[in-house]
């Protein structure tokens, strides 16, 4: 008979990326299962969406989990948040579910210290991203970041109307060419969908830069055209900062995608032409 306890089908999904199981019923493994990671070629996420395979920039991915779990060497259960830095160069990135899968499968799993916990993750994840990562188990005090809204113009404030919801970089202009300029936008209702499952991802997006003036009412539609489009988290903010560098040739430009958790887990790549670590920040959603 199943155990209906360690078994998850997953809701319609939408594509499935050969040789990892997505897609297709998945078995809730509770015994150290470090095979269950599954790594997506970053080359091949970008070429997927058009973003060019030698895109200039420096970032990372900020992933924050809340539900990891294991045991301590009398068989006591731990907790802990997880908070992994993963470099915007590293060859792949890891799909989602399977992190997930992955950090179930440490519940049952005996350490005989935190050091150990932490290697153990920092040897897998390492192998899987095909790149050094900053690996750091916290306290669940620490998760408790003050919540912050994020700096400049909030851009669904704007009277706009707005009909076009599949990508469309054509909505991007510059206002006035004569001008130098600091700016900064944000918005929080960004969205737009996972390749792998079709549900939709939703974040705040902020936007910040130095160059001619961008105009405001285009930069709005542009990121609202984003609501049908599929593309992982990574190359989703990697595309906005690919298409605000063609259309508004900024001097310095940072794209920060603060996306809602999902299966205990947030994602949120920063992209930046001077800054290379993805600022903390706690946003009211998350």
């Amino acid at each position: 008979m199943v155990d209906i306890n360690k078994l998850q089908v997953e809701l319609e999904m939408a594509a499935d990326y050969t040789g990892g199981g997505l897609g297709r019923p998945s078995r809730y493994v509770d015994t150290y299962s470090p095979t269950l990671l599954h790594p997506i070629l970053r080359e091949d996420t970008r070429r997927e969406v058009g973003i060019p395979l030698n895109l200039v920039c420096q970032g990372q991915d900020l992933w924050t989990g809340y539900e990891f779990s294991w045991l301590d060497r009398r068989g006591v259960p731990q907790v802990a948040g997880l908070r992994l830095r993963v470099p915007c160069q590293s060859p792949s990135i890891v799909e989602s579910k399977s992190l997930k899968l992955y950090l179930n499968s440490l519940a049952m799993t005996k350490f005989d210290s935190l050091a150990d916990v932490n290697k153990t993750l920092d040897q897998d994840l390492t192998g899987a991203f095909g790149s050094p990562l900053i690996v750091e188990l916290l306290d669940l005090a620490q998760l408790n970041q003050p919540v912050q809204q994020f700096a400049g113009v909030c851009l669904e404030k704007l009277d706009v109307d707005i009909s076009h919801y599949d990508r469309a970089p054509g909505f991007l202009g510059i206002e006035d060419e004569t001008r130098i300029v600091r700016q900064s936008f944000y918005t929080n209702v960004f969205r737009s969908l996972c390749p792998v499952t079709g549900q939709p991802d939703w974040a705040s997006i902020s936007i910040d830069c130095m160059g001619m003036p961008i105009e405001q009412a285009g930069l709005f539609k542009y990121l609202v055209s984003y609501r049908n489009h599929p593309a992982f988290h990574e190359t989703t903010v990697e595309q906005i900062y690919h298409d605000l560098t063609q259309a508004c040739r900024p001097q310095s430009l940072s794209v920060y995608g603060r996306f809602q958790r999902r299966g205990g887990l947030d994602i949120n790549p920063f992209r930046s032409n001077d800054q290379a670590e993805a600022p903390l920040c706690r946003l009211p959603r998350q």
